[in-house]
């Protein structure tokens, strides 16, 4: 499997798995499938409610702990300095983890330069081997990396055909940020499984357009986290190594861009304040 370096030199698969609106009732059935077929990376979050399921599965797989590569990310309601610092031990507790290998601040909203402080904290001290940032802009990742010590190592940000982030994937990799993307098939939004040009760069490739979308994002240089509930399609996702596209298929892919998120604007001040409010603990 493919892997990146990071800016810090951690070494993250290219392909992971997310675990997005998977039923924490299902997590653990589901994980221990992707284990099976051979993913080595997990993302999670603290406001999915199953960080425990996650690691239920990783301690039971039978694998090293360091064959596996952990991502959790830290919410909004407790970007307080002293709450990101209890709020990490909590994801750290339900995961039943020693340490982790990437944690992440999951919005650009509320007080996240005391989120990023506690994180540089809990870096310094060995308990996290990464951090990094979800959703950012060019502009607020600058900001946070010109005044506080430690650069981010990942910005983890929507990306997909409709919404390719040009711009953002140049600034990345100048400034030595790993782009990852979260949502790689735009959540099913644009009817992407039906897309007449994706599906015609598929079928001449003999592969699924799930297969195309994450070769895409990996040629790109951006790590991918796809979410399925079906073994089979676990097995696809991964398998994206023994083709390339032309440069003929990604013009074509990037003309399928729109510029805009097909998911939700977070630009949008209602969502902003939704968001920015919204509470994943008493």
């Amino acid at each position: 499997m493919k892997k990146v370096r990071l800016n810090n030199g951690v070494i993250m698969p290219a392909v992971g798995f997310g675990v997005y609106q998977i039923p924490v009732n299902e997590t653990e059935r589901i994980v221990n499938d992707a284990l099976e077929v051979g993913y080595r990376m997990f993302d999670t979050a603290a406001s999915y409610f199953n960080e425990e399921q996650v690691g239920n599965a990783i301690r039971h797989s039978g694998l090293k702990r360091e064959e596996i590569f952990v991502t959790t990310k830290l919410w909004v309601q407790d970007y307080e300095y002293d709450n990101a610092l209890r709020a990490f031990d909590k994801s750290m507790e339900l995961l039943g983890l020693d340490y982790l290998d990437l944690y992440l601040i999951h919005k650009p909203y509320g007080n996240y330069y005391a989120a990023w402080r506690a994180m540089e904290r809990l870096y310094k001290e060995g308990r996290i081997r990464a951090i990094g940032v979800t959703s950012f802009s060019n502009e607020r990742l600058q900001d946070l990396f010109l005044h506080n010590e430690i650069r981010p190592a990942v910005n983890q940000l929507e990306t997909h055909p409709f919404f390719q982030q040009q711009s953002a994937n140049k600034f990345l990799q100048c400034s030595s940020i790993q782009h990852e993307a979260w949502a790689p098939f735009a959540e099913g939004q644009n009817d992407i499984w039906n897309n007449p040009v994706l599906k015609n760069i598929a079928e001449k490739h003999g592969r699924t357009i799930g297969q195309v979308v994450l070769r895409w994002l990996n040629q790109r240089n951006v790590v991918v986290i796809p979410k399925t509930v079906h073994k089979e399609r676990m097995i696809e996702n991964l398998s994206i190594y023994d083709f390339t596209l032309s440069d003929k298929d990604m013009d074509a892919i990037a003309g399928l861009e729109t510029g805009k998120s097909p998911i939700y604007d977070d630009m949008d001040l209602p969502t902003v304040k939704e968001i920015g409010l919204h509470k994943i603990h008493d």
